[in-house]
C-alpha cells in the first residue's frame, strides 16, 4: 500500500487530474465488455444512450472538476491556514477518513435517494435502465452528484494534503463500482470454487459485488432476488450489512428496472428541475418510490 502511494505522489498528472483515473478505468470496463459481447444491450433504445452518454459527460467534464475546484477556493478563501495541515496523517488513518466521509455518506445519500422524492427524480435515470452494465454507472441527473456531500468531503480532505492517499483510493473504488455494475459477473464463476468459499463469504459482506449491486437494480421484489430498498453500498457492502439494508442471495434478478415506469424525455432525466415535460413530475417520484 504504502509503495502505491509513493507511486501516486510522484504521478503528476494523475495527482491533477483525478478525471483521468476514472475516466482510464471506465474506459477499461467498456473494452471489457466489448470483448465479452455485453457492453451493447438488446433492451437499449437511443435515449438510453443518449442519457449515458450526456449523464457521464456532465459528471466526468463538470461537475467533478468543478466540486474540487470550488472546495480548493473557497478553502483557499476561508481558511488557506488548513491546507495541507494533515499531509503528514498515516495512510490508514487517512483511507478511514475517506470510507467514512466519502463512502458511508454517498451510502447514506443513496439511501435519502429512495425515500425522498426530490433526490429519487435526481436518482431515477439510474434505475430507469432495463439492464446492467459499465453503461448505467454514471446514468443520473447532472444535479445528483452535484449535491452528493461525499464529493465535497473528498476535495476538502485532499486540501487538508491527502490527496496521496485519495488517488490510491479512488482506484480501488472505482474497480469495486464498475466491477459491480458491469454486465461481466466476475463474482459468479469465483463463487463456483469449493476452496474460495470462505473468501466469497468475506468479501461479498465487505465489498459490492456483481450479485449484491444488481439485486438493487431489479424490477420486482417478487423474484426473491431484487433488494430496490437496499444494497446501497457503493465500494462498502459492509454499509448494508452495519445499518440493516443487506440482502445477499449470490443470484441476478431476472429483470431490471423500475416496477409501473412512467416514461419521461431523456432530457428530464438527465436535467430535472431545469427540464419539466410534467408538472406532477415530484409526485411521480414518490408514486414510484411506494412500489
Amino acid at each position: 500500500m504504502s509503495g502505491l502511494i509513493e507511486i501516486a505522489m510522484n504521478t503528476t498528472m494523475l495527482a491533477n487530474n483525478p478525471v483521468i483515473v476514472v475516466a482510464g478505468i471506465f474506459l477499461g470496463f467498456v473494452l471489457l465488455e466489448i470483448a465479452c459481447s455485453s457492453f451493447r444491450q438488446t433492451k437499449a433504445q437511443r435515449r438510453d444512450a443518449l442519457i449515458e452518454v450526456f449523464g457521464s459527460a456532465v459528471l466526468l467534464g463538470l461537475t467533478f472538476p468543478l466540486v474540487l475546484f470550488l472546495t480548493d477556493a473557497l478553502m483557499d478563501r476561508f481558511a488557506p491556514e488548513l491546507k495541507g495541515s494533515i499531509a503528514g496523517l498515516h495512510w490508514l488513518a487517512g483511507l478511514g477518513l475517506f470510507l467514512l466521509l466519502d463512502d458511508m455518506t454517498q451510502y447514506w445519500w443513496h439511501r435519502l435517494a429512495h425515500k425522498v422524492p426530490f433526490l429519487y427524480a435526481l436518482h431515477r435515470a439510474h434505475h430507469s435502465a432495463p439492464y446492467m452494465s459499465i453503461r448505467i454507472v454514471y446514468r443520473n441527473n447532472s444535479f445528483y452528484y452535484l449535491l452528493m456531500p461525499g464529493i465535497w468531503l473528498s476535495g476538502l480532505l485532499i486540501y487538508l494534503g491527502l490527496a496521496p492517499v485519495y488517488y490510491v483510493y479512488l482506484i480501488v473504488k472505482m474497480l469495486v463500482i464498475f466491477g459491480a455494475h458491469s454486465s461481466v459477473a466476475w463474482d459468479c464463476k469465483l463463487y463456483r470454487i469449493r476452496a474460495l468459499r470462505p473468501l466469497m463469504w468475506l468479501l461479498e459482506r465487505t465489498i459490492s459485488t456483481p450479485a449484491t449491486h444488481s439485486a438493487h437494480h431489479g424490477l420486482s421484489a417478487d423474484d426473491g432476488v431484487t433488494n430496490y430498498k437496499g444494497n446501497f453500498g457503493n465500494l462498502l457492502f459492509f454499509w448494508d450489512v452495519l445499518f440493516g439494508t443487506a440482502k445477499i442471495t449470490r443470484r441476478r434478478p431476472q429483470s431490471y428496472g423500475i416496477e409501473n415506469l412512467r416514461p419521461v424525455s431523456w432530457q428530464e432525466e438527465v436535467f430535472w428541475p431545469l427540464v419539466r415535460t410534467r408538472k406532477v413530475r415530484p409526485q411521480q417520484a414518490k408514486q414510484e418510490l411506494a412500489q
